[in-house]
């Protein structure tokens, strides 16, 4: 009866209890936390603003090709000393209506009202709208170029700060097995000055440096909440689950060679450069346009009321301005030529087309160093690998090593200083191994940045 209990207590705490034991935690790989951080970071949204910040620039430009309507109305009283005529005047300028012969005895003031629309359509520019449109577009071409640039850096920035994460983290586990190590040594060197087979000083000397141990061990525990953080800066969450990435960071699956050894041509980087300069040219362009005249068609309408009547009689009553109303309107082509702005325009001009220049050739400069920075990166990218299997197989050698003098020591074949030093040895054998794997990861990051892929960084790592 007892062990029938006990058979359905333990069933229903299998029921109950396993499968959140079998539960794994949500791992974040590289490749997994890039589209959260793309998501979400703000610097993304800024230069997305930027792009449309553009457009509407764009759009702007060409709403110039636009009819220009312009309208007007006033109600004013005024002096009306003058002469007859009609006038259409520019917002910002009054109307009055005044007589050429005042009768005499008449109100000095009289009131007045006027409305008026106009229309101006540029017919002819030679060019300069069409520039002008061209260069807005390069413009924004430009900032969607930048944007790409800016993604890019960013995926190189995400990668570098996981892989610094993932090396503190490296560094901390070797800190801890060093700290077991030398608590292992230390409760054996104790045993063995109790039985009196090893002088007290060998127990101090496996204390202090236990105690060491425990110094670095919290020297990379900060560095590892520091890398944490920054790394958080990036990723919107309030941590990040990197297990499944530390394995790979030491063992990478295998290397990543390809037969592409040229940057290319379409690289976000250079095509910020080509927008740059093709903006500045066509801006020089326009600029030197618009030192040529315009052709224009005008065309107008304007209603004028005053209390002035036909006869002579003035009123200075308010609604008398709206009466002796008088319609006119105008049409015709007029051109437009700023003579003094041949020379200043001639100079700007000039000046944005050797702006143009000296971008074509930075960007020529850019091209030769990313060219000799993916030649280089891939030389070393190779005798990295290299060095990894050599690292790796150092730590194997090296732990066996520790395993059979730590056995000697044990026995008493060997000094404490001896055992330290093989342990220091084959601590530093995991360091250089570490060491290794990061210089490795950070050469595929900057060489994934000139090549603009980062496939093999987020499917790896």
């Amino acid at each position: 009866m007892i062990r029938f209990f006990l058979s359905a207590l333990y069933i229903s705490w299998l029921t109950l209890f396993a499968p959140e034991l079998h539960a794994q935690p949500e791992q974040h790989t590289l490749g997994e936390l890039w589209p959260v951080v793309e998501k979400h970071y703000p610097g993304i949204g800024a230069k997305i603003s930027a792009m449309d910040a553009a457009k509407f620039g764009e759009r702007a430009v060409r709403s110039d090709r636009l009819p220009q309507v312009k309208a007007q109305a006033q109600n004013t009283y005024a002096t009306y000393e003058g002469s007859a005529g009609a006038f259409f005047p520019q917002p910002g300028f009054f109307n009055v209506s005044g007589a050429a012969d005042v009768p005499e005895g008449s109100s000095s003031m009289a009131p007045n009202s006027f409305g008026s629309a106009t229309v101006e359509w540029e017919l002819f520019s030679f060019g300069r709208l069409h520039k002008r449109n061209e260069a807005a577009s390069a413009r924004y071409r430009k900032r969607v170029s930048e944007k790409e640039a800016y993604i890019l850096h960013l995926k190189k920035v995400l990668s570098e700060r996981y892989i610094s994460l993932l090396y503190n983290d490296a560094r901390l586990n070797l800190a801890v097995k060093n700290t077991e190590r030398l608590d292992d040594i230390r409760h054996i060197t104790s045993g063995l000055s109790a039985a009196g087979i090893r002088p007290a000083a060998d127990s101090l000397l496996a204390s202090s440096s236990y105690v060491q141990s425990r110094g670095e061990y919290d020297r990379w525990s900060g560095y590892r909440k520091a890398a944490l953080i920054r790394l958080l800066e990036l990723y919107p969450g309030d941590t990040v689950d990197y297990g499944a990435s530390s394995r790979r960071f030491s063992d990478p699956a295998g290397n990543h060679f390809n037969g592409e050894n040229t940057v290319d041509q379409a690289h976000p980087a250079l095509s910020v450069l080509n927008r740059q300069s093709e903006y500045y040219a066509l801006s020089g362009k326009a600029q030197k346009r618009a030192s040529l005249p315009s052709l224009r068609l005008i065309g107008g309408y304007a209603y004028r009321g005053t209390g002035i009547a036909s006869s002579g009689t003035i009123s200075s009553k308010w609604r008398d301005g709206f009466s002796n109303t008088a319609d006119n309107i105008l049409v015709g082509i007029g051109i437009t030529w700023n003579i003094t702005g041949l020379h200043s325009n001639r100079l700007k001009g000039e000046s944005l087309f050797k702006a143009a220049e000296s971008t074509k050739l930075l960007r020529l400069e850019h091209e030769q160093a990313m060219q000799a920075g993916l030649s280089a990166s891939r030389a070393e990218v190779l005798q990295q690998y290299e060095r990894l299997q050599k690292t790796s197989l150092a730590v194997k050698q090296s732990q066996e090593a520790y395993g059979m003098y730590l056995a000697r020591y044990k026995t008493g074949l060997i000094a404490l200083s001896e055992l330290l030093q093989i342990r220091s040895l084959l601590e530093q054998a995991e360091g250089n191994h570490i060491e290794a794997s990061r210089d490795y990861w950070m050469l595929l990051a900057y060489e994934a940045e000139l090549t603009a892929d980062f496939d093999f960084l987020f499917n790896n790592l």
